[in-house]
Order: structure tokens, then sequence, then C-alpha cells
């Protein structure tokens, strides 16, 4: 039998590249959320693929940009922290957005890594195959990428290659995890994701960015339902109305879809109970953040 390599893969680019979808792509289930808005990942989400050869464990980073609150300095101290303590990192780009001034602001980060650096050239989809090459160019000159693998998150193109050419600079190693795990976040966090989500789905403007969710009780009952109470915390009373709809028809929407996803995630049939709370500038207070899951221990 060969040896088995096992290692950590640090995600990281601008908002929005597609970091998620990838992720989720790479280990066959959701465990980290998606949307069109970007900076929706607030903490590193890890997700596991396991086979015969080799354990890689992935970690979805924050989008690294420049910070307007200390919920954006923690995001970027959780991405850039990433990129000290892993075996690979990944930069993902954007192919049909192109080079902007938020990749130089990573690259500059990355000029300090000591690990292989790739680059995946994400939504080749979206492109041009001649546009492809001159951006390979590009990019070839900012940085010396150990690798350069384009691919489509979304559709799978290309993803089996770029997962292949990721175990060869793996260091042999045992297994982290056992073999069916596929993240080291507890059900909690996943569901209080899960909901976020929805509310991302839902709402516009200032609201995505304004909220945070909180697991309050999950508790098994005796008919074998699982009640999840959870709070959705908004910075003013303006968005948690928004949030409420007339006649609590926002919040029966959210609740809706995140319930369906939660049952598929647990395996049970679930009762979502949400309500919408007020806390002012919750985003920028050491103490809410650390009760929202925002931890400086993180990192």
């Amino acid at each position: 039998m060969e040896d088995f390599k096992s290692g950590f893969i640090a995600i990281v680019g601008r908002p929005n590249v597609g970091k998620s979808t990838f992720m989720n792509r790479a280990v066959g289930q959701k465990i980290t959320i998606i949307s069109d808005k970007p900076q929706t990942t607030r903490n590193k989400i890890q997700g596991i693929v396991t086979d015969k050869e080799a354990q890689m464990v992935l970690i979805d980073t924050p989008g690294i940009h420049k910070p307007k609150h200390r919920l954006g300095d923690f995001m970027v101290k959780v991405a850039e922290s990433a990129l000290n303590e892993v075996d690979v990192v990944m930069f993902m780009v954007n192919a049909d957005q192109g080079y902007g001034k938020g990749d130089q602001f990573i690259l500059d980060r990355l000029q300090k890594v000591e690990s292989p650096i790739f680059l995946i050239i994400n939504k080749i989809d979206l492109i041009h195959p001649d546009e492809l090459l001159s951006l390979i160019d590009l990019y070839r000159e900012k940085l010396d990428f150990a690798e350069i693998v384009p691919i489509s998150a979304l559709t799978g193109n290309n993803v089996p290659r770029l997962i292949d050419t990721l175990k060869k600079y793996l260091p042999e190693g045992p297994k982290f995890y056992d073999e069916d795990q596929i993240t080291d976040h507890p059900e909690r966090f996943i569901i209080s994701e899960l909901v976020r989500e929805k509310v991302l789905e839902y709402t516009r403007e200032e609201i995505p960015h304004s909220v945070a969710v909180v697991i309050d009780n999950i508790e098994k009952q005796d008919d074998d339902t699982v009640l999840v109470q959870a709070s959705i915390i908004t910075e003013r009373k303006s968005q948690k109305g928004i949030l409420i709809g007339k006649q609590g028809s926002m919040l029966k929407n959210i609740g809706k879809k995140a319930r369906l996803e939660i049952q598929s995630l647990l395996g049970s049939k679930i009762y979502l109970d949400l309500w919408v709370k007020v806390q002012r500038d919750w985003r920028d207070k050491e103490r809410h953040l650390r009760e929202y899951g925002f931890n400086d221990t993180d990192y």
C-alpha cells in the first residue's frame, strides 16, 4: 500500500470569487453558505475530503479586504492567520472580473508565505479561452505560483484535476479526522449559517452585513422532531421591521427555506422558531462579537 498523505489547504481570495462554492463541490455536500453578496464567510470553515490516497483539510477563509469595522478586522485576521499554518495556499481569482486592486492587496500578503501557492482561476465558464491565456500571463508576472489551475467550481470543470494536483504537494501523514467526517464545525454553527444564508438571499443593501444568527436552543422532542430556536441579531429597529416583514411574511419565508435545509442536514423533522432582536452596532463591540461566535481565540 502506498503511503497515505494528509495536510491543510487554505483558500484565499477577494470576496465573492467562489471559495465557498469550491469547498462545497470538493466536499460533495453543503457545509458553507453561498451568496451573491460579498464577505459571506466570516469564520474559517474547514471541509474535509478523504479518499484512499489522502485526506485534505480545506480551510475556506473570509474574503481578504480592507476592513471598515471590528468584524471586518476579525475576518481579515482569520484569513491571514490561515496562510501561516497550512501546507498549500490556493489563491482564487474570478476569471470574468480579471485582475484588480483587491488582488494586489492579497498578493502583497502572499509574498511572505513560504508554502506552495496555487493560482486558481475560477468561473472559466464565463470567459473565452483566449482571455484565459492572457489572464494567466498577467498573474504569472505577479508571483511565482507552484501551479496554475483554471476551474469552474459551479460546474465542476477541472476540479478533479485540481484535487489530484493538490495531493502531490501534501506530506505523508495520518488521518486527522474520521473518513466520513466532512467538517470540523459543530451542528450549531452549520445551522446558524444556513439561517443566515436565507437572510442573505431575501434581503438587500445593508441588512445582510448587519446580521448575525445565534442558536439559542436545540432540543429533541418526544415525537422525534427537533426544536431549533434561533435569534437573528440586527443593528437597527428599521432592519428588524424589514426582517419580520408585513404580517411576519419575510420571517416566515426565511424560516421555511432554512428549515428545509436543516432537515436535510440533520435527517430529522425540524420545528424552527426564529426571533429577530436588535443590538445596536454589534459589529463594532467586542463583547457582542464574542457572544456571536467571532472570537479572538479562533485565529
